[in-house]
């Protein structure tokens, strides 16, 4: 299985029988590698509604016909849009073909922008756990750090965390040092940075200090095999 970061919060796991991308915020993203109109997806998993990370998941789910999966609210919305959706919640889990998706809590906030301008409502943001082919990775999304990072570790054997350390609209990179710490993960990989001026940082500074030989800072394109 290899799965590889692309810039903001996108992340794609490609197993021996499934595409999987979450957050596929890919046109308008200058940090992003991806073409939106040659990534093949059979899934498409979303942390919540803001457009850098709901992005082209619309124009790739009608053209490639993928499942999405997002917290409620969301996929009702895209559901309306004409799109395959399965709809969770916070706690909630379900095995798929796939694997295992379980929602997490996120501290954030949850709106799309549509192409009208009008805001649509979202609901809760979440974090995902995808356990597949045996490995639990974990996309904590957009969040701020809340002390659940620890029940979250403990209740979970984590392969391979995506954290955000942007700051400003997340956690920046002291606070998610704490979380990285308290979630226990094998490996550790930095997100949600370096897209605007605004959440500029330094993400090999961020991974040289998770736990000796956790953290590692992979550029867009880049990947791990678990």
């Amino acid at each position: 299985m290899k799965v590889s970061f692309h810039g903001q919060s996108v992340v794609q796991v490609v197993t021996s029988k499934h595409n999987i991308l979450i957050d596929p915020f890919i046109s308008g993203n200058g940090t992003c590698d991806l073409d939106a109109n040659e990534v093949n997806p059979d899934v498409i998993l979303l942390t919540h509604g803001h457009n850098d990370h709901v992005g082209d998941t619309i124009d790739i789910a009608k053209r490639t016909n993928a499942l999405v999966v997002a917290p409620y609210e969301l996929a009702v919305y895209l559901e309306s849009r004409g799109l395959n959706t399965h709809p969770m919640h916070i706690g909630g889990a379900h095995p798929f073909e796939f694997g295992r998706v379980k929602l997490t809590p996120a501290f954030h906030g949850s709106a799309f922008t549509d192409e009208n301008g009008q805001s649509i409502y979202c609901g809760m943001p979440a974090g995902i756990l995808l356990t597949v082919e045996g490995k639990t990775i974990y996309h904590a999304g957009d969040t701020a750090l809340f002390s659940d990072f620890k029940l979250i570790g403990e209740l979970n054997d984590i392969d391979l965390a995506f954290l955000p350390i942007g700051d400003n609209f997340t956690m920046g990179p002291e606070d998610a040092l704490i979380a990285a710490e308290w979630i226990k993960a094998k490996q550790v990989v930095p997100i949600h940075y370096n897209t605007f001026p605004l959440i500029e940082q330094d993400g090999d500074a961020f991974a040289d200090k998770v736990r000796p030989g956790k953290g590692v800072a992979l550029k867009p394109g880049e990947g791990i095999d678990l």
